[in-house]
C-alpha cells in the first residue's frame, strides 16, 4: 500500500508549476506507482487561460472547489466548471482552460499515467517519454 498526503507529495518535489505560472499540478500517484492512470490535485490560478491538446493522454476532470471554463477548440462550446462538475477527455479534445474569479483547484486521472516532470509543450501537450519524478 502506498499513503501519501497533499502536503508530504508537495514537499517531496511531486509539485510541479506550469512554466507560464497559469497553474500548479501536484502528482499523488505516478506511473512508477503501477496503477496505470496517474492522479493529480491541480490549482488553475485564478484569470489564466491555458491552452492544452492532450494527443497522448486521456484525462479526467473533477473540480473540487473555485470556478472556470473550458472550452472545446473543434466547436466552440464552452462549459462552465464551478464544483461538482466533471469534465472528461475521451477523445484528445483541444481545448482552453481558463480560470474564473477564484483560484480552481481539480482532481485529475491520466491515462497512461504521467512520470511526473510533464509540462505542456508549445500545441498543450505531454510527451509520453519524460523521466520519472524521483521523491
Amino acid at each position: 500500500m502506498i499513503v501519501r498526503t497533499l502536503e508530504d507529495a508537495r514537499k517531496s518535489g511531486r509539485a510541479v508549476t506550469a512554466e507560464n505560472g497559469n497553474w500548479e499540478s501536484v502528482r499523488l500517484s505516478l506511473a512508477d506507482d503501477g496503477m496505470g492512470f496517474s492522479f493529480h490535485i491541480t490549482t488553475i490560478y485564478a484569470g489564466t487561460e491555458t491552452h492544452i491538446h492532450y494527443q497522448n493522454h486521456f484525462e479526467t476532470v473533477y473540480c473540487i472547489s473555485g470556478n472556470g471554463e473550458v472550452e472545446t477548440l473543434a466547436d466552440g462550446k464552452i462549459y462552465p466548471i464551478r464544483p461538482g462538475t466533471v469534465y472528461i477527455l475521451n477523445n484528445n479534445d483541444d481545448h482552453l482552460l481558463r480560470g474564473g474569479s477564484e483560484d480552481m483547484v481539480l482532481a485529475c486521472a491520466f491515462n497512461p499515467p504521467l512520470n511526473g516532470r510533464e509540462q505542456h509543450d508549445e500545441n498543450g501537450v505531454y510527451a509520453l517519454d519524460e523521466p520519472a519524478l524521483t521523491d
